[in-house]
C-alpha cells in the first residue's frame, strides 16, 4: 500500500505527537512540516529529518503531491486553514475546536461537507479502546436500558493564561471532549442543562465548571471538568472517570494515564477490564483516516467537523449557563502566578506545554 503524504502544520505539543504516530505507522510520507517557531521547527526536523521544513503554509497548500493536512496550531487559524484544504484538494485531519468562535466552525463544518474531501478531528476519547469496551456491554443490553451517565475530569492540567486563549476556558479548551463523549453514548441530543462554575484563583474565566441536566431520550447526565486539581500539591495527582447506569447494571471507569481499568456489571456478566490507558490515541485516528483514504469510505469511528462543531457548541452553551447564576471567585492571582512560575520548571506534571513526556 502506497504511503500517503501528509503536511503537517504546527509543531508544538500535539504537532509532535503526530509526526511521532505517523512515522511509526508505516501509512504515511510526512512530506511537509510547517511552524512559524524555529524552536519548534528544529524539534520537528529532529524527529522526521526527510521531512521539507517551511513557515510558510501555502508552500504546504500549493504542493500537489500533499494529500492530507494535520492542523495543530491553534484555533484561531483553522477555519482559513480548512478552507485552503479543501480549495487545493486535501483532506484534513484537525485539532479541536475547528475554529476560534462557534459561527466560524460551522463555517469549516460546511467546507468540508460540501466538498469530496474526508474531515476529521482529534476528539481522543472516540478512538479509546475503553469507552467502545463500555459501549458495546451496553449495546448488548447487560445494564438494561442507559439511564444516567456521569463523568469526571479533574486534574493539575493547564493553567490560565498559558497560551490556549483562542481555545477557551477550560470547560471548552479541555471540557469539549466530555460533552462530546457524554452525546456519543447518548446517541442524540443534549435537551436541557443547568450549569455551576467557579472563578478559581479569581481568574477571569472560570476554570472549573459541573453541568447536569438530560437528553432528549431521556437520558441524564453530569459532567464535572476543572485544571483545579491540587496544582501547588507537593505530589500531584487527578480524579478521572467515568460512571455509566442503567435500569439493571453499571459500567464504569478509572485511569492513572497509564493504565485503564474498566468494571462491567450486567445482568449476565460480571468483567474487568486492564489495559494500557492509550494517551491521545494519535496512532488510532491516524490509521484509521488512512485507512478510510485507501478504502474510499470515511470510517465510522472517526468522529466528524459536526460532532467537533456540536460539542464545542455546547461547552460555550453550559459555560453561557453557568454566567447566569452565582460566580464565585475564590483564591487570588498570587497564587496563580506561583502555579504558572512553577509549571515553567515542571519537568513530569500534566498538561505541560511542548513536553512529550507528562500526563
Amino acid at each position: 500500500m502506497k504511503k500517503i503524504n501528509v503536511g503537517i502544520i504546527g509543531c508544538g505539543r500535539m504537532g509532535g505527537f503526530y509526526i511521532e504516530e505517523m512515522l511509526k505507522s508505516g501509512k504515511w510520507n510526512i512530506s511537509h512540516l510547517c511552524d512559524k517557531s524555529p524552536v519548534s521547527l528544529e524539534y520537528a526536523k529532529k524527529l522526521s529529518p526527510t521531512s521539507k521544513i517551511t513557515s510558510n503554509e501555502d508552500e504546504v497548500f500549493n504542493d500537489p503531491t500533499v494529500q492530507v493536512v494535520v492542523l495543530s496550531a491553534l484555533a484561531d487559524s483553522r477555519k482559513e486553514q480548512i478552507a485552503k484544504a479543501i480549495a487545493s484538494g486535501k483532506h484534513v485531519i484537525s485539532e479541536k475546536p475547528i475554529a476560534d468562535s462557534i459561527q466560524n466552525e460551522w463555517d469549516a463544518v460546511n467546507t468540508v461537507e460540501n466538498s469530496d474531501k474526508y474531515g476529521t478531528v482529534n476528539l481522543y476519547l472516540r478512538n479509546s479502546w475503553y469507552h467502545h469496551a463500555i459501549k458495546n456491554f451496553i449495546d448488548q443490553g447487560e445494564i438494561g436500558e442507559l439511564a444516567i451517565i456521569r463523568i469526571c475530569h479533574l486534574t493539575p492540567g493547564l493553567a490560565p493564561g498559558e497560551g490556549h486563549e483562542y481555545e477557551g476556558p477550560s470547560f471548552h479548551d479541555c471540557g469539549m471532549h466530555y460533552v462530546d463523549i457524554t452525546r456519543w453514548y447518548a446517541g442524540c441530543e443534549y435537551k436541557t442543562w443547568n450549569a455551576q462554575a467557579l472563578r478559581m484563583w479569581s481568574y477571569k474565566d472560570p476554570w472549573w465548571l459541573q453541568c447536569h441536566g438530560t437528553f432528549e431520550n431521556g437520558v441524564v447526565f453530569d459532567i464535572t471538568q476543572g485544571h483545579v486539581y491540587g496544582q501547588l500539591s507537593k505530589d500531584q495527582t487527578h480524579n478521572s472517570y467515568i460512571d455509566i447506569i442503567g435500569t439493571k447494571g453499571i459500567a464504569r471507569m478509572t485511569h492513572d494515564f497509564k493504565t485503564a481499568v474498566v468494571e462491567l456489571r450486567g445482568v449476565n456478566k460480571t468483567l474487568t477490564l486492564e489495559k494500557p490507558f492509550g494517551g491521545k490515541n494519535i496512532d488510532i485516528l491516524c490509521d484509521l483516516f488512512a485507512d478510510s483514504i485507501n478504502s474510499g469510505v470515511f470510517h465510522p469511528n472517526l468522529p466528524t467537523m459536526r460532532d467537533s462543531a456540536i460539542a464545542s457548541e455546547y461547552a460555550w452553551k453550559f459555560l453561557d449557563n453557568a454566567g447566569n447564576h452565582e460566580l464565585p471567585a475564590l483564591g487570588d492571582l498570587r497564587t496563580l502566578e506561583a502555579i504558572r512560575e512553577r509549571r515553567r520548571t515542571l519537568k513530569n506534571g500534566y498538561g505541560l506545554l511542548n513536553q512529550h513526556q507528562n500526563v
